[in-house]
């Protein structure tokens, strides 16, 4: 990435709470007019990074920049920077109105200016008839649209989210989710969201850095971090994932395969092992990726430690979950293998059940091999 790209650059920033590294030695370039969203578990370093690019935490070392201006000695209200936080954070006493005209009012704006510019957000987030309520009155979801536009009205040009949509409802936050990349693209700020959840990270962000412990582990779109992951961390935190152990054997160009006992069988991929002969390595397979059959694929006969990619297993469990169901398939080795079919049919006669032998298979291009 080069120096044009890159609105908001992190420099090998750390931030140590005594002798607690909360962050540490993050990097990261933000391009400009993007959803970037910073995804991980509790204690990761999330927050306290969004915190950091908000001014309300000082880095210990390294430096943060937002359009090429350090901010190491820019106080928060200086900073082209405004925050949303989890909380909303509306004063109870004030309605719409005068709670996104606050802001404004502190910047000394003429009477007629807020107005115009409060009218405005009010269309984009489509709250203009409810100017004269006070937060108890609104749902959940209109008191986030509130909170959305009082951000945005002082045209900022980053917006820091602090788990945005955590107060709302599953139905809703999935259809705010698309609302918040909508008004993103008609305003064209930049987003820097910071979440736990998975799908909404997956649903929001143009781009997503995945943290654990402080550093930023992977940084890609959500189909490269789904579908390519670097580690087994990432693998089976983003998602749901089988990870199967194994050993390589001899390659060739046209044969790249991994001995797996627990599978009873050979994981061959269509891709160079990023190992050794003989090395461990983790095939990670999605569940959505793996096939299941009441009778051997491609006229197989039996399944064997030769055979590759088939395994033979009992379901042990099933999940409905409406567009899908999940089957545990207990294999020979007593590994649980997760598996995901679509429920296109609404026949349930036809679906397998409980305790039958079924035969699991997936394509040479569905396993990722990795190293750690």
């Amino acid at each position: 990435m080069n120096e044009q790209q890159a609105y908001v650059r992190i420099e090998h920033v750390t931030k140590r709470f005594d002798d607690f590294v909360a962050v540490d030695d993050v990097s990261l370039d933000v391009h400009r007019g993007e959803i970037f969203c910073l995804l991980g578990g509790s204690g990761s370093g999330k927050t306290t990074l969004l915190r950091m690019l908000a001014g309300f935490e000082t880095p210990s070392a390294g430096r943060i920049l937002v359009d090429g201006r350090d901010m190491s000695t820019v106080p928060p209200y200086e900073r082209p920077v405004n925050m949303m936080f989890q909380s909303y954070a509306l004063f109870p006493h004030m309605n719409v109105e005068k709670n996104i005209a606050f802001g404004l009012e502190q910047e000394g704006l003429g009477r007629d200016e807020i107005r115009r510019r409060v009218g405005e957000i009010l269309d984009i987030v489509k709250m203009g008839t409810f100017v004269h309520r006070k937060p108890h009155q609104l749902s959940g979801g209109q008191r986030q649209r509130i909170a959305l536009a009082r951000a945005l009205v002082k045209r900022p040009k980053l917006l820091l989210l602090d788990e945005p949509l955590a107060a709302l409802d599953r139905k809703l936050r999935e259809h705010t989710q698309f609302e918040l990349i909508n008004i993103q693209k008609a305003l064209g700020v930049t987003f820097i969201v910071v979440t736990h959840d998975q799908e909404e990270a997956m649903t929001l962000s143009t781009r997503m850095g995945v943290m654990n412990q402080g550093r930023i582990v992977q940084v890609g779109t959500p189909s490269q971090i789904y579908e390519s992951p670097g580690t087994r961390f990432i693998a089976d935190f983003i998602g749901s994932v089988n990870l199967f152990e194994g050993q390589v054997l001899g390659e060739t160009e046209a044969r790249q395969r991994i001995r797996c006992t627990e599978l009873g069988c050979v994981i061959r991929v269509d891709r160079h092992l990023p190992a050794a002969r003989d090395a461990t390595v983790w095939a990670a397979v999605r569940p959505e990726k793996i096939a299941m059959t009441r009778e051997p694929p491609d006229g197989l006969a039996e399944v064997n430690p030769e055979t590759e990619n088939v395994a033979r297993g009992r379901v042990r469990g099933i999940a409905y979950m409406g567009d899908a169901s999940v089957y545990l398939v207990a294999l020979d080795s007593g590994r649980e293998v997760r598996v995901t079919l679509p429920n296109t049919a609404r026949d349930a006669d036809q679906r397998i059940g409980r305790d039958e032998i079924v035969f699991l298979s997936w394509q040479t291009g569905s396993p990722v091999v990795l190293t750690e």
